[in-house]
């Protein structure tokens, strides 16, 4: 059974950079479209970015377009997701999780992923 584990988050200082990692086990992430999403103390959860299973086509929601970047990492069997200028309001407990209508991302919408992963917590602050 395909079990995800996040890794990666931290402290950093507004304007800095993270690198988180989804890796698999049980299963490889190979034939899987994967999301990432994050949620916020009293928010819900947000779909942020999603690539499909080739790697070629990814989406992202409009709150971090341009400053995060997801990608697979395939040597790593990993999907990472880059983010740059982060902001305190980029503060939450991001997940990852494995897109289930296919092996392309038809959305952001966490009811479309299942299989998440514990998530790993990124906090922004000076």
């Amino acid at each position: 059974q395909l079990q995800l584990a996040e890794s990666g988050g931290g402290l950093v200082q507004p304007g800095g950079s993270l690198r988180l990692s989804c890796t698999p086990s049980g299963q490889t992430l190979w034939y899987y479209a994967i999301g990432w999403f994050r949620q916020a103390p009293g928010k819900a959860r947000e779909g942020i970015a999603c690539i499909s299973n080739s790697g070629v086509s990814t989406i992202y929601a409009e709150s971090v377009k341009g400053r995060f970047t997801i990608s697979r990492h395939n040597p790593k069997d990993s999907v990472d997701l880059q983010m740059n200028s982060l902001q305190p309001e980029d503060s939450a407990i991001y997940y990852c999780a494995v897109e289930t209508v296919g092996t392309v991302c038809s959305s952001l919408l966490p009811d479309d992923f299942n299989n998440w992963g514990q998530g790993t917590q990124v906090t922004v602050s000076s």
